[in-house]
């Protein structure tokens, strides 16, 4: 079994839902409070890496696919983009369409800004965890290549 000690693994499962859950509260209120879809989606991906340090890519790819993270990564840009898009069918590109239909202070209250966070919040969280599996990737095959050498 690959990974780190057993203490380390029991910790993991404690504090990972935490982590996910502070960033998910990250990227729906970043409109209201300090965060928003970056912060957000860079906590996912410390979850994320969290979970691959202690207990193993080859564990972590049972729960997930490497592929899996690069259609979240493109479903998250194309939600940007729609976002987007919605406004300038509006009048206005990026406009806030929707926005003071709410009650100030509340979750509805930003208009498309909290669909922006959301967005943004998976591309972030989903490259950023690419990335760190293509560096495993990448570092496996340069200890390879040197052991051709």
């Amino acid at each position: 079994m690959q990974g780190m000690t057993l203490i380390v693994k029991q910790v993991t499962k404690l504090v990972t839902g935490f982590i996910f859950l502070f960033a998910f509260y990250l990227i729906l209120f970043g409109h209201l409070s300090p965060g928003g879809g970056f912060v957000g989606g860079v906590a996912l991906a410390c979850g994320f890496v969290l979970l691959v340090l202690s207990y193993g890519k080859e564990y972590v790819n049972t729960l997930i696919r490497d592929r899996t993270m690069v259609i979240w990564d493109c479903i998250g840009a194309l939600a940007f983009l729609l976002i987007a898009l919605l406004g300038y069918f509006g009048g206005v590109f990026f406009d806030n369409i929707w926005a003071h239909h709410g009650k100030d202070y509340t979750l509805l209250s930003g208009g498309t800004i909290p669909l922006a966070n959301i967005a943004i919040g998976i591309k972030v969280g989903a490259c950023l965890a690419g990335v760190f599996v293509a560096l495993i990737v990448f570092h496996r095959d340069l200890d390879l290549a040197k052991g051709d050498e």
